[in-house]
């Protein structure tokens, strides 16, 4: 992608083009193919009456393999010829499914090459796994080839196969942001890719930078992200002119060392994916304007690094937000919550119909719900009933943790108005979303506090970025925003 900062070197502030698509990723089912293998999904207690419909000579191959139906499991059934006839993968049972999702994703690792037709499964189930087959396909070649699993799925029929692909799509740009490292995604690499989303669509841009970040009122991402040697910018992204308003926010650290309260060596290994909440709605922004969804886009992305250098801001500054309020620092390692501020006040201005902000903010919610939820914060039971039924349906688990208002003391450190970083290490999730609930405004309001990291391998999710709560969101909006 073309390196945007080299391309406008003078400018402070531009409308931004690109014809570099960001979506590299080709996660798509095979063209329907008659002579696809079929792939006859089994539950473990519905083996033996599939047995019974089945030819004496495949019923007697089956049993002699010992396939019971387990879950994971597979087995290749040959033809009189010698070639695969069909194929079996073990779909368990319900209690077995509860403590996972993407089963048959696994299945299509161990299936040797081809192309597959799913048998057995309902609409609902087919349209998981479908999505979950095209997620196992992902994998992060930039620097070193990779072998992608070399089963290939036909779209099974019901399933709204060009949703899914634009689904997959949307998670393998949000996948290879987070896993590209801070050399090669810093703000300027951050904001071309947003350029390019920004030209596939149509989509208008305009991005602050540097010191016009100070004279355009937005001082606090200015601070963070000022001892950096790649700049500090507000990122502004706008799409659709019908229907409801939506603004993303998204967090976009691109590297944390911490700042002056520097991190460990061994805290600071995973820090480029700190930018996870950008890459995260930057994933879910392809996704609505593929689909073409009847509303107002907006996406805002402060882009900094948290550097440390002579300028660095300090424990003890008081900085003063967009919107007037005042913020002791007292750990420049809380930066997320002071960009994210900045942003969420500028978007508060237009008083969208939703707003949603995305990021990387806490280690506080990984302990609380560890990396495979995504935890989340509203106060609109409107909006959590619709975003719960949403993330059950599409496989996209989140948990909803308190605005709990007694807790906004713990934020108010008498000498300003709020305090990045209270003392004494309680709740420190809610005092962060509490901190960011003080820069929305008027407009509905959604924190999502995310990993954007699998540190484990798992089915349709190997070890690396990931995204969070979008696919979930996604389902929802129809539904939160009346569409």
């Amino acid at each position: 992608m073309d390196r945007l900062g080299d391309i406008y070197p003078s400018l402070k502030v531009c409308t931004v083009t690109s014809s570099n698509s960001p979506i590299a990723k080709s996660l798509t089912f095979a063209a329907t193919d008659a002579e696809a293998i079929p792939l006859h999904v089994i539950e473990s207690d519905a083996l033996d009456g599939w047995l019974e419909t089945q030819p004496d000579r495949t019923a007697a191959w089956v049993r002699a393999a010992g396939f019971t139906g387990a879950l994971g499991s597979t087995l290749l059934v040959p033809g009189a010829d010698g070639n695969i006839a069909l194929a079996l993968a073990g779909y368990g049972n319900d209690e077995a499914r509860r403590r996972g999702r993407f089963h048959l994703a696994a299945c299509a690792g161990a299936l040797p090459q081809g192309t597959y037709a799913l048998k057995g499964l309902d609409p609902a189930r087919a349209t998981e796994e479908a999505l979950g087959w095209l997620l196992g396909g992902y994998s992060f070649d930039r620097y070193a080839s990779q072998r992608p699993a070399n089963a290939r799925l036909v779209a099974p029929e019901g399933v709204d196969a060009a949703r899914l692909e634009i689904i997959a799509a949307g998670e393998a740009l949000t996948r290879d942001l987070i896993n590209t490292p801070a050399g090669d995604m810093g703000p300027t690499d951050l904001e071309a890719a947003c350029g390019a989303l920004a030209a596939e669509h149509g989509a208008a841009m305009e991005v602050i930078r540097g010191e016009a970040l100070l004279t355009q009122n937005f001082p606090m991402i200015h601070a963070v992200g000022r001892a950096a040697a790649d700049g500090p910018r507000l990122i502004d992204m706008t799409w659709g002119d019908t229907g409801p308003a939506l603004t993303l926010v998204g967090k976009g650290v691109c590297f944390d060392t911490g700042g002056l309260n520097l991190k460990p060596g061994a805290s600071m290994g995973l820090m480029k994916k700190d930018m996870g909440g950008a890459a995260t709605v930057l994933g879910l922004a392809h996704m609505i304007m593929a689909l073409g969804l009847r509303l107002r886009l907006r996406v805002l992305i402060p882009a900094v690094e948290n550097a440390v250098s002579g300028n660095a801001f300090r424990p003890g500054d008081i900085l003063t937000a967009r919107n007037g309020k005042t913020v002791e620092i007292n750990n420049t390692d809380a930066e997320g919550r002071l960009v994210l501020a900045d942003a969420l006040a500028l978007g508060a201005e237009a008083t969208p119909d939703l707003m949603v902000s995305m990021a990387t903010l806490t280690g506080a919610a990984r302990v609380a719900v560890g990396p495979d939820l995504a935890p989340y914060y509203a106060d609109d039971s409107a909006l959590v009933g619709a975003l719960e039924e949403a993330a059950a349906q599409v496989a996209d688990p989140v948990w909803r943790l308190p605005f709990h208002d007694p807790y906004e003391v713990m934020i108010e450190p008498g000498i300003a108005d709020l305090d990045n970083a209270p003392k004494g290490g309680f709740a420190g999730s809610i005092t962060a979303a509490l901190f960011l609930r003080r820069f929305a405004g008027d407009a509905k309001y959604m924190h999502f506090d995310i990993y954007g990291w699998n540190p484990t391998a798992a089915p349709a999710r190997p070890k690396g970025g990931v995204g969070m709560g979008a696919r979930a969101l996604l389902e929802a909006l129809p539904r939160m925003l009346a569409l």
